[in-house]
């Protein structure tokens, strides 16, 4: 195995592969749940099987990792780190292998709503009579909305540290998962957010913002942006909606590193 650090653009593929997998994933997923509502299993059940499915996976890594060894000839130095890195990460997975066991709840009804919604858009709209055109939907400022996140200094990262000086495209992106007639008061309703969810956003500047030991090896770059508070609170109101959207015009590796620590109500990636 080697130990030589891979560069940026070796990185670079390596998202794009993790992307692929977990674009398959959620795919896969879906087709799992159909597959089994329409055999009649219901969706507590559904949701049992496939967390303990993808509970194995993860201990199947568990096991990879934890039998690797150093390269053949290091020093015992070396190997006394190497293994210490091994348990280390054997014993993440190992609660991720837990926590994959034991939640996920409401996966399968989500996806039978998702399934209800895709069947309704692809039928034909019935004739009706023309409508009065409505009124122009309000628009959304970003510099308004940005303005608002960065007053909630203990929830960001500062400036200095941020991963993006500009996250402008994470903020476009966030904001066109507002729905139109949630616009109208859309600012109070994420600063209302953001203080309902005060201690849960600290916990994960503290512990996978700048600086921390997650964040130095390149992943969850979004967490001390500004523009993520808008991404989580979307993430809560508007997933299906906010992940259709993120996976037309960015890597959704960021948006599940994001999920993966924040831990919606409803996952859609694992």
């Amino acid at each position: 195995m080697s130990t030589a650090q891979p560069g940026p653009d070796a990185y670079g593929q390596e998202l794009a592969r993790i992307s692929h997998h977990q674009s398959e994933a959620i795919d896969a997923r879906f087709t799992v749940f159909q597959a089994l509502a329409a055999v009649g299993i219901g969706h507590e059940q559904a949701d049992d099987i496939v967390a303990k499915l993808e509970a194995g996976a993860v201990a199947g890594a568990h096991t990879w990792i934890s039998e690797s060894s150093a390269p053949h000839g290091s020093e015992p130095r070396f190997e006394d780190g190497w293994h210490a890195g091994v348990r280390d990460v054997a014993s993440y997975l190992l609660r991720i292998a837990d926590t994959t066991a034991t939640t996920g709840r409401g996966l399968a009804a989500s996806n039978a709503m998702l399934a209800a919604h895709l069947q309704q858009s692809a039928a034909p709209a019935p004739q009706e009579a023309p409508a009065e055109e409505p009124a122009p939907a309000v628009a959304l400022d970003a510099k308004d909305v940005l303005t608002a996140a960065e007053r909630f200094s203990w929830a960001v990262a500062a400036p200095g540290v941020r991963h993006w000086p500009d996250g402008g495209d994470f903020l476009d992106v966030a904001l066109s998962a507002v729905r139109p007639e949630e616009r109208e008061g859309y600012i109070e309703r994420l600063e209302a957010f953001v203080e309902q969810h005060r201690a849960r956003l600290e916990e994960m500047l503290r512990t996978h913002g700048p600086g921390s030991r997650p964040a130095s090896h390149g992943r969850y770059a979004l967490i001390g942006q500004p523009e993520t508070l808008v991404i989580v609170e979307r993430m809560e109101s508007a997933p299906f909606l906010l992940r259709g959207q993120w996976e037309k015009e960015l890597e959704s590796v960021f948006l599940d590193d994001l999920e993966f620590v924040w831990g919606p109500r409803i996952r859609l990636s694992r």
